[in-house]
């Protein structure tokens, strides 16, 4: 999220005399300064893009990607979905979805007028996530009025995304990573985290019929917990090391393993999931 824009001259500008990196955007010829981004925002930033970005039906996303809406307007949403080709230079046409964060000096002239070039240039929909008062989001598709989406809604973006997209999911830590791990699942087979809680329980009791003994239905359940867990871990790219799949085959502490899977689907470093427990 831009924290604040402004105009800083009226001169004709083009998209090719801006360079990768600069802080500038084109409106009609005009330059637009982008100023840095606050904290809330960069935050939002990251989680929106993490969301969308690992939706099952995307294959392309990106961040402060640039679009050359015509010669004289280049524009660049925080974050992209569609449209955004692994290739030099600024990208001809629009994304098909763009997320705006709005925090503090928001330039809300400069926010409308982006708005309008995105959407004439074939973007279908626009997200601006408010991050100042209560949060919510402005949806804003072509010829239709602008709605607002409040926490505990969903987004919806057919024809982009395969799932809808809870509100608090664009700015909330915790939301935000349900939702990938939901979508990363996905991407690799399972419905949701039910599915894989549901295949380490089968796993578990496949086990059991097939030693026909106590100890075997046992170790089948451990067996479903472990993979259970590495698989979160490895799905969440948090480092699945030898070091770390030996110590996981070799716990035999149902509590131990369950308390470890809650924390890999929150952790940010695979160092917290294997903290200390508590006694009791």
């Amino acid at each position: 999220m831009r924290s604040s824009t402004r105009s800083i001259g009226h001169r004709p500008v083009r998209a090719e005399q801006i360079r990768s990196g600069d802080p500038f955007e084109i409106s009609d010829g005009r330059l637009i300064h982008c100023a840095p981004t606050g904290g809330a925002g960069s935050g939002g930033n990251r989680l929106g893009a993490s969301v969308v970005g690992w939706d099952p039906a995307v294959k392309e996303a990106g961040v402060d990607t640039g679009y050359s809406l015509k010669p004289t307007t280049l524009r660049a949403p925080d974050v992209a979905v569609g449209n955004v080709p692994d290739k030099p230079g600024w990208v001809k046409g629009a994304p098909h979805l763009a997320i705006e964060y709005a925090d503090v000096g928001q330039d809300e002239d400069d926010l409308r007028k982006k708005i309008t070039e995105l959407l004439a240039a074939g973007t279908r929909y626009i997200w601006v996530v408010r991050l100042t008062g209560l949060r919510r989001v402005e949806v804003h598709e072509p010829q239709k009025r602008m709605r607002t989406m409040l926490p505990g809604q969903l987004l919806t973006a057919p024809g982009v995304l395969k799932n809808p997209v809870a509100v608090e999911a664009l700015y909330d830590h915790d939301a935000a990573e349900r939702a990938t791990l939901t979508n990363l699942l996905q991407r690799h087979g399972y419905d949701d985290l039910d599915s894989v809680l549901a295949k380490g329980r089968e796993e578990g009791r496949e086990e059991g019929r097939e030693e026909g003994r106590e100890e075997g239905r046992e170790e089948g359940l451990l067996r479903g917990k472990r993979d259970a867990l590495r698989r979160v871990i490895e799905l969440r790219q948090l480092g699945l090391t030898e070091k770390i799949i030996t110590k996981i085959e070799e716990c035999s502490d149902v509590r131990k393993l369950d308390q470890w899977f809650e924390r890999a689907l929150v952790a940010s470093r695979v160092e917290d999931v294997f903290k200390r427990l508590p006694r009791g």
